[in-house]
């Protein structure tokens, strides 16, 4: 007993000493289950048959679509009023820390707004399906391996991974953010490719492989664009301002020209890096200036030395390039 009462005393001598990492007092907190659970319904409106019922044909799937949107509405309407809440509530914050008035929102104070919100999300979804059907499309053909759109949908962390950008896209731009990034990052843990949800992808859009994608907020990406796994569209540096605090809201990645492939490792730095259309990236090139449309970059052929296994070289070993 005494060790418990000493333990609870530090953690509380922790927590009061230290703000950071700690949330009490406050109302608004989004949930990250339930969230996750409001993507798996959407996924099942994007590819019916595949994520949830199984059973479906024409004659049912009217009512499962609107059985589904039914489920769907109150769990997002919901969470984006949390989502909504939440960022009022951490400006009230900054507010009063600042020495100004910052009124804490009030209960239901965000739910109008949130249904207005879900509405405009919701009928995006159709658009955001064609979108999503391009993409399977391009996936399968830009894989020899691939033997038909089934298994791409079911199969393919890419096409998991740019479905889950393209949802959390339309919501990053209707200003819900944290809702928006806790489905990306989901879609991350389940296939080793970061897509920032604030990143602007065109169409028929393929992640080959997937693991190790790394795609940041303010890239810009054309139509026809492939990546194989490891492709970094990072930033070269942080601007700071005369405080030394990150200047946030600048571009700071590049943008990729359509027909553009990128193949694996390359690494693409800078928010005035321009990789120019229907260019090949060869695989571990690191780039950080601009390329006009049709380049070819590839790093300078290493030289591949043949000996025998115990270190000696043999009398006429051969040296050429790969």
């Amino acid at each position: 007993m005494k060790a418990a009462a000493e333990l609870k005393a530090r953690l509380l001598g922790s927590y009061m000493g230290d703000e950071r990492a700690r949330r009490i007092s406050q109302r608004y907190l989004p949930s990250r289950e339930a969230i996750v659970e409001v993507l798996e319904l959407i996924l099942d409106l994007m590819y019916p048959g595949y994520f949830g019922r199984r059973d479906l044909n024409s004659d049912n799937l009217g009512a499962h679509v609107a059985d589904s949107v039914a489920q769907l509405v109150p769990k997002l309407e919901r969470e984006m009023e949390h989502c909504l809440c939440y960022g009022r509530e951490r400006e009230a914050g900054r507010e009063r820390e600042a020495g100004r008035n910052g009124g804490r929102p009030e209960f239901g104070e965000c739910a109008p707004r949130a249904h207005e919100l879900a509405e405009i999300f919701l009928s995006r979804l159709p658009d955001i399906r064609n979108l999503l059907i391009r993409d399977v499309q391009a996936a399968f053909d830009g894989d020899p391996a691939a033997t038909n759109l089934d298994e791409v949908i079911l199969a393919y962390p890419g096409v998991l991974a740019v479905s889950v950008y393209r949802i959390a896209h339309a919501l990053y731009d209707l200003g819900v953010p944290m809702m928006a990034r806790i489905m990306t990052e989901w879609a991350h843990s389940k296939t080793g490719a970061d897509i920032h949800p604030g990143a602007n992808i065109g169409a028929a859009f393929f992640i080959d492989h997937a693991t190790g994608v790394v795609i940041g907020e303010t890239s810009d990406i054309g139509d026809g664009v492939k990546l194989y796994q490891g492709v970094t569209l990072g930033a070269l540096s942080f601007p700071r301002d005369a405080s030394g605090q990150i200047i946030r809201g600048k571009k700071r990645h590049p943008t990729v020209e359509s027909g553009s492939t990128l193949y694996a490792n390359a690494t693409v730095l800078g928010g005035q890096t321009v990789v120019g259309a229907d260019s090949v990236i060869g695989g571990s090139v690191f780039l950080t200036r601009s390329v006009p449309p049709r380049s070819r970059v590839s790093l300078k052929e290493p030289e591949l030395r043949v000996g025998t296994r115990d270190g000696a070289a043999e009398p006429d070993a051969i040296y050429f390039d790969i």
